[in-house]
């Protein structure tokens, strides 16, 4: 089974993923987020003050990445999204402007000028999403899809936008839907989540429900999820 797990910003993919891994022993895909993939490709910056030609830069390494594990565990797999999710939130930008927090104004329907730069990066993001819609077909079985019911987090590598949120959250099952990629929508606490995928998918359980979430959280709690100027900051031993 090559599972993804499926939804937008703070949907809790990564660690339903994770509790997933442990639950079933489905191997967990690797690959950087942009927050670990951002110090290299625009230092000093953070995710809204990256250009659209840095931004274009950062979705390409994570697509590579995403490839490059997906096809080592090419007989089975749960991954924490897909290179859907870069493509989509690249393309929305086209909408709300390359710093969507700069537009949360926006109300639904609506779209920033349209610059030279955001038209380019309109043709870009289009063709990358040929390419990347082909790879995602050819290399997932199904996904789950996770309900957008919690709280957006204000962490410098997501918009606090819930437009832009709730935008790439129907441009996501929109896209399964072309693509023709069986998914089924899932939600509540993460034990329910854990038992109703493992029931869609015929996945038997390698260990309690309770373990696999303990071991999931003591594994979310080792993450960096600090933003570059944090980041920064702390290496520097200076406050932020």
């Amino acid at each position: 089974m090559r599972l993804g797990i499926s939804g937008t910003y703070s949907s809790g993919k990564t660690l339903t993923a994770m509790a997933v891994a442990h639950y079933t022993g489905l191997p967990r895909t690797r690959a950087r987020t942009m927050r670990e993939i951002l110090p290299d490709a625009a230092p000093g910056k953070t995710l809204e003050e990256c250009t659209a030609a840095e931004l274009i830069q950062m979705i390409v390494i994570r697509h590579v990445e995403r490839v490059v594990h997906e096809t080592n565990l090419a007989s089975g797999f749960v991954s924490d999204g897909s290179s859907l999710q870069e493509w989509i939130y690249g393309s929305i930008r086209v909408v709300v402007g390359i710093n969507p927090n700069a537009s949360a104004h926006l109300r639904a329907g609506d779209q920033v000028e349209r610059t030279e730069e955001l038209r380019f990066f309109e043709d870009v993001m289009a063709e990358l999403g040929r390419a990347m819609k082909r790879h995602v077909k050819g290399s997932f079985d199904a996904f789950v899809h996770l309900r957008n019911e919690l709280p957006l987090a204000a962490d410098g590598h997501r918009p606090v936008n819930d437009l832009f949120r709730t935008m790439a959250d129907e441009e996501l099952v929109r896209t399964l839907d072309e693509l023709g990629i069986p998914h089924h929508e899932v939600g509540g606490a993460i034990e329910q989540r854990l038992e109703r995928i493992a029931d869609l998918h015929d996945l038997v359980p390698v260990m309690p429900v309770e373990r696999a979430v303990e071991l999931a959280r003591a594994e979310y709690a080792g993450l960096d999820t600090r933003d570059e100027a944090r980041r920064a900051a702390d290496l520097a031993g200076n406050p932020a």
